[in-house]
Formats: C-alpha cells, sequence, structure tokens
C-alpha cells in the first residue's frame, strides 16, 4: 500500500507532464474585439486601444457596431491615410464581424460611411508570427500561477482532475 507522501509524488508528476502536454495550448490565439465593450464607433481613439497589445497570426478581430450604422473595409495604407474606400471589395456589414489574422504586416481598416473614418473610425495593427508569441509563463504545482501568467480555468480544473486520479490510482 502506497503512502501518503508517494501518493503525492506521483500526483505532481502527472500535473507536471499535463503541463508539458497541454502548455503550449495555453498561448492560444486570441479574438480582440476592437473598442472593447465601446465597439466600432466614430470619435474613438484606436490608436490608444491597440497600444500594449500584440497581434498574431492566429488571431482574430471582432467589429461589434450596430448594423447599418457602420462598415468595416480591410484598405491598403494610402486609402487608411486618405480615409478612402477601396475601388474594388465589398464592406463588411453584419454589425459583428470577425476578421482572422492571416498573415504577417501591416492591416488597415476604415468605415466607409461618409465622414465616419475621418472622425476616427479606423484602425492599423502590425501582425506578427506566432514564434514571436512570448512564451506562457511556467505553472509551478506548489504555488499556482506565478503572476501574469497564461492558465484558463478549464486547464487548472484538468490538472486538478489528473492530481486526484493520481493520488486515488496510486
Amino acid at each position: 500500500m502506497a503512502t501518503f507522501a508517494s501518493k503525492m509524488v506521483v500526483s505532481m508528476i502527472a500535473v507536471v507532464a499535463t503541463l508539458a502536454v497541454l502548455a503550449p495550448t495555453t498561448a492560444s490565439a486570441k479574438q480582440y474585439v476592437v473598442g472593447d465593450e465601446t465597439g466600432w464607433t466614430k470619435d474613438f481613439d484606436y490608436t490608444t486601444w491597440t497600444a500594449g497589445k500584440q497581434f498574431f497570426v492566429g488571431d482574430s478581430l471582432v467589429f461589434n457596431y450596430p448594423a447599418g450604422k457602420h462598415n468595416v473595409f480591410k484598405v491598403n495604407g494610402t486609402d487608411f491615410q486618405q480615409c478612402s474606400k477601396p475601388l474594388v471589395g465589398a464592406p463588411l456589414t453584419t454589425g459583428s464581424d470577425e476578421i482572422p489574422l492571416k498573415t504577417t504586416g501591416k492591416k488597415w481598416y476604415i468605415c466607409g460611411v461618409s465622414g465616419h473614418c475621418a472622425t476616427g473610425q479606423k484602425l492599423v495593427i502590425t501582425v506578427s508570427d506566432g514564434s514571436a508569441a512570448p512564451a506562457p509563463t511556467p505553472v509551478s504545482p506548489s504555488t499556482g500561477a506565478a503572476p501574469g501568467s497564461i492558465v484558463s480555468a478549464g486547464f487548472v480544473a484538468a490538472m486538478v482532475v489528473v492530481g486526484v486520479l493520481g493520488m486515488v490510482m496510486f
């Protein structure tokens, strides 16, 4: 019959093994709601909104706005500077438009409703490849997550289940 201490060692090994397998998934793609709770609207500072954010291939942008009041055009740098709608391509108009970020580089978006871009309804971001993403902070089994680490509630729950199963089985 195993002692409590040996059960704890086995449990810790199970947790560490789980971390090794699941840790790469903690740095998964992010979904950014443009403007957060304000959404996609006029008279908002999207430059400030992007400050401190890092966008990577695999992430996505969600533009939320009242359908019929705004739209979203993906444009080039010149059209962005001039607040010009592109000559080809239709705008997104659903009011909840999700745009996956599939390639690296600068991405420019404007609202094509007359005057809206000129009042700040425009967004520019730079998308990096996934290899530039910072590594998640490791989790110590004895102390929990380190400050600033990226650990989901489901991931923590999975670690607890594995630990309990390890104690029960041995």
